[in-house]
């Protein structure tokens, strides 16, 4: 009796359901009967446009991920060249200061760049010396713009009181301190430990570098230390080499510093200049070109004999001038004040001021200079080592002295009383005929 009973209901309710949809059906439509084929095409349509809304939202899901995939490529590029560089934050201690902003060389119609237009910043390594106001306070006294001449003092080691010194300089004129924020000791074998400063040096040379180039966008820098003094023509001297510097490509840096300048041993002509195949140092320019292409490989240690390496230097050359602009008083410090006293603090520091950037320093560039100075060296009368010391000569303005091997070199060398090491002179033996008295420093690197 139940499953008749159940039969019932589900007929009732089948038969309700199709009444149902029938009077749907035909209500969409009053008085017109719909065929089957309508249906079907109704149906089709809705499904097209179901597949049209998909299609759609299937093209935006996919610019989406492409999107997403490009931002990351991007971003993984960005974070590999910046490890290359090995870029870091610069911690900026005056926050309210505003860095002097960066200007394109101006350049005459036909003439070179003018001279007086450059922004040339002064990059000042320093470390644990409270002695670094020394250097400062002759900066500051020499300096004849700010704007032109921006000074950025780069600072390891963290010594406080140090940083206590830079600080005043900061506050009241208007100079940028940066840190090196790596001060963890370099792990060495037994052998090398004694050179760790060494090491501590070329790593901060290279954060200090790329912070200029990378981070401040200079075009060019002058690189000090905290232990210089420097003359009153020092920044008009920069400035006035700097378009001979971006001319010549045979050129790769300007140095003040005459490796051989001792007093005595040079003219009393301060507008002398010269070209030296050896890197000297010590205050010296060079352009951003030129670190981009030697940051990548910068070395670990010993980063100045490392620059006097033929494979960087390529047979490029630097401008020094015959008297210094730069002179050292850091007697203590990573060299425990090797040459010291023996030779650095003999050497002359220029006292007058030249008019650099008012003269025609074309000479300079290498397709004149190279000619007028063959000429210079073998127009000089040619003596030996014992006629330069009996002082025979001295009524001479300058005296050469031919020397053909090494071993010829150091013994004329230490009787002079001239720098006898070679500096990586690779052993390459010529004969060469010596320059004019004051010029023997070029001796020992072409070798």
């Amino acid at each position: 009796m139940r499953r008749k009973h159940l039969v019932v209901v589900v007929v009732t309710i089948f038969l309700c359901w199709n009444i149902m949809m029938y009077y749907l059906l035909v209500s969409k439509n009053p008085g017109k009967s719909i065929s089957f084929g309508e249906k079907l095409t109704w149906l089709e349509a809705d499904i097209q446009h179901q597949l049209n809304e998909n299609s759609g939202l299937l093209e935006q899901l996919r610019k989406l991920r492409q999107d997403a995939e490009r931002q990351a490529r991007e971003k993984t590029e960005a974070l590999r060249q910046a490890r290359q560089q090995n870029v870091e934050p610069v911690e900026r201690e005056v926050q309210h200061k505003p860095e002097v902003p960066v200007e394109s060389p101006v350049r005459t119609d036909d003439g070179p760049l003018n001279a007086n237009s450059v922004v040339l910043p002064v990059l000042m390594i320093a470390c644990d010396r409270v002695s670094v106001s020394r250097s400062l306070d002759q900066l500051l006294e020499y300096r004849t713009s700010p704007e032109r001449f921006p000074i950025i003092v780069s600072q390891d080691c963290g010594h406080p009181a140090t940083s206590d010194v830079i600080q005043k300089y900061v506050t009241s004129d208007n100079i940028i301190h940066i840190k090196q924020p790596d001060l963890s000791n370099i792990e060495l074998p037994w052998p090398k430990k004694k050179f760790s400063g060494y090491y501590k040096i070329a790593r901060h040379y290279k954060w200090a570098l790329n912070q200029i180039f990378h981070h401040f966008n200079y075009s060019a820098v002058i690189i000090v230390e905290d232990d210089l003094d420097v003359s009153p023509d020092f920044f008009e001297y920069f400035a006035a080499t700097y378009p001979i510097l971006t001319s010549d490509p045979s050129l790769w840096c300007v140095s003040a510093w005459n490796d051989n300048g001792k007093g005595g041993m040079v003219s009393d002509e301060p507008e002398l200049l010269y070209r030296a195949d050896f890197f000297p140092g010590l205050g010296w320019m060079m352009e951003r070109k030129l670190w981009l292409e030697i940051g990548p490989k910068w070395p670990v240690t010993f980063w100045d004999d490392w620059m006097r390496h033929q494979d960087q230097r390529k047979e490029r050359v630097c401008i020094r001038p015959e008297i210094c602009r730069t002179s050292t008083f850091g007697q203590k410090g990573v060299s425990k004040g090797l040459f010291f006293e023996k030779h650095l603090k003999y050497i002359k520091l220029n006292d007058k001021f030249v008019p650099f950037t008012k003269k025609d320093l074309s000479y300079l560039k290498k397709e004149k200079y190279d000619p007028w100075f063959t000429r210079q060296v073998y127009n000089t009368p040619e003596v030996t080592v014992a006629e330069v010391m009996s002082g025979s000569k001295k009524h001479l303005k300058a005296l050469r002295v031919t020397y053909i091997t090494k071993d010829q070199y150091k013994s004329i060398a230490k009787r002079l009383g001239i720098m006898d090491d070679f500096k990586n002179a690779q052993h390459k033996l010529k004969h060469y005929k010596s320059k004019p008295w004051g010029e023997l420093p070029e001796l020992r690197s072409d070798l």
